[in-house]
């Protein structure tokens, strides 16, 4: 009997490791588990972003009327500040200080344009989108508020709002890249 139980232990502790896949091993060994083979080389390469935009000034949008940011996420805006980019990021704050709605734009590299989209609307969790004609992209909504990003050669704009209707946010980056001359 004591025997079959040694047995029977062995058998259950190769069997999970067998379903380890060895890559705890590897690791022990001071290898590196292999990289993800679903994703392409040209994916798997690190792109350096950018850091997030800061409100620096206290100064109107050069692209984007706080009066139609109002109407479009259906907020007053009590000021607006924008950031040290070129062009800058801007910040619509409400009457209470709040952030209501955030518009990125970013003109560069194509990659770290599409990096910037990828990070604010995740390819694998967000909703494919590929308006306006030509930018692509994605968007989320929660309860916390909604992003749209899209990218076109090397432009990206991103769009985060309170409001959780992505086509709020749709709609101030289809504005945005129309007064850009994207």
């Amino acid at each position: 009997m004591r025997t079959s139980q040694v047995v029977i232990s062995f058998a259950v502790a190769a069997l999970v490791a067998g379903c380890s896949g060895g890559q705890a091993d590897d690791a022990a060994a001071g290898e590196s588990a292999p990289s993800s083979p679903s994703s392409p080389p040209s994916q798997r390469s690190s792109v350096t972003l950018p850091p997030e935009p800061r409100p620096e000034n206290e100064a109107p949008c050069p692209y984007l009327d706080s009066e139609r940011v109002a109407q479009v996420n259906g907020q007053r805006v009590g000021s607006v500040s924008t950031s040290s980019d070129d062009p800058p990021a801007c910040f619509f704050l409400r009457p209470d200080g709040e952030t209501q709605l955030t518009v990125r734009v970013y003109t560069g590299e194509p990659d770290v344009a599409r990096g910037l989209v990828d990070a604010a609307a995740p390819v694998a969790t967000s909703n494919p989108t590929s308006q306006p004609t030509g930018w692509e992209g994605g968007y989320e909504s929660d309860d916390d508020g909604a992003v749209y990003a899209v990218a076109q050669d090397g432009d990206a704009v991103v769009i985060t709002t309170n409001q959780p209707q992505s086509v709020k946010a749709r709609t101030v980056a289809t504005e945005v890249i129309s007064a850009l001359g994207f």
